[in-house]
C-alpha cells in the first residue's frame, strides 16, 4: 500500500482528503502544524507529501527546504494563490506538482496517480523487463552539450550532472523526444500528469521557466526551449 503524509492545517478539508484517498487504498498520515511535519515526513518516508502552502509554524516552501535530500517522496503542493512566484518557488524547492484550492477530490486523486505511476509501474516486473530491452537510442538523446537518460533518469550539460525533480525530467524528457516540433499544453499536461488541460493551470508553464534556468537558456530571451504563442513549447535542437 502506498503511503501519503497530507499535511494541511484545514482540519474539515484534511480529513476529507484523508478518508477518501484511503478508500482508494492509500496509507495517510495527517499532520495539521508546519513545524511538525518535517520530523513526520523524514521519519515515514512516505511515496507523496501533499503539502498545503500556507501553514501555522512553518510554510510548505520552508518544509520542502526542510526535507529535500532526506527523502525520496513526490511533493504536491497545495495552493490557493494563483501567483507565478509561489509556483515557481515551490518547484525550485522541490515540488513536483501544483493543485489550486478548492480541490475536488477526484482531480487531486488524478494527480496523485499521475505522480505515483512510475512507482505504480516499477511494482510489475514485465513493465520493468520491457523497458530493459528496449533499444539504447530510445533511451538517450544528446544534442550538442545536453545529454537525457532516461534508463538512468539523468540530466547532464556539459559533463555536469543537472538537478531535477521526477516532474521536471519527465517534462524534458517529453521535449526531447520531439524536437522542432511544437507541443501544445493539451498534449504536455496529459502525457506528464494524465488530466486534461483546462486552459487555466500554469503547472507546465512554471515548469518550463524552472526548466530553462536550470539548463541556461535565458528564461528573458529563451533560444533553447522556446514559446509559440498560441500553440505551445518547441525544443530547438541544434542550440544546445
Amino acid at each position: 500500500m502506498l503511503k501519503i503524509v497530507l499535511v494541511e492545517d484545514d482540519e474539515k478539508l484534511c480529513e476529507l482528503l484523508a478518508n477518501y484517498l484511503r478508500q482508494q487504498q492509500f496509507e495517510v498520515i495527517t499532520v495539521h502544524d508546519g513545524l511538525e511535519a518535517p520530523d513526520v515526513i523524514i521519519n515515514h518516508q512516505p511515496d507523496l507529501v501533499v503539502l498545503d502552502l500556507m501553514l501555522p509554524g512553518m510554510d510548505g516552501l520552508s518544509i520542502c527546504r526542510k526535507i529535500r535530500g532526506k527523502v525520496q517522496s513526490k511533493i504536491m503542493i497545495l495552493t490557493a494563490s494563483d501567483d507565478d512566484i509561489d509556483h515557481v518557488a515551490g518547484l525550485e524547492v522541490g515540488g513536483d506538482d501544483f493543485v489550486n484550492k478548492p480541490i475536488k477530490p477526484r482531480v487531486l486523486l488524478a494527480r496523485i496517480r499521475m505522480l505515483l505511476r512510475r512507482e505504480l509501474n516499477s511494482a510489475h516486473p514485465a513493465q520493468a523487463g520491457e523497458n530493459e530491452s528496449a533499444p539504447s537510442d530510445e533511451q538517450e538523446h544528446r544534442y550538442g552539450s545536453l545529454t537525457v537518460n532516461h534508463r538512468s533518469r539523468n540530466c547532464e550539460m556539459n559533463g555536469e550532472v543537472v538537478s531535477l525533480t521526477d516532474s521536471e525530467f519527465n517534462l524534458l524528457w517529453l521535449l526531447a523526444c520531439h524536437p522542432d516540433e511544437v507541443l501544445t499544453r493539451e498534449f504536455l499536461v496529459m502525457e506528464t500528469r494524465g488530466i486534461k488541460y483546462d486552459g487555466l493551470d500554469r503547472t507546465i508553464d512554471n515548469k518550463i521557466v524552472t526548466l530553462r534556468k536550470k539548463l541556461g537558456d535565458n528564461p528573458s530571451l529563451p533560444r533553447k526551449i522556446i514559446t509559440v504563442r498560441g500553440k505551445g513549447y518547441l525544443f530547438v535542437p541544434d542550440r544546445w
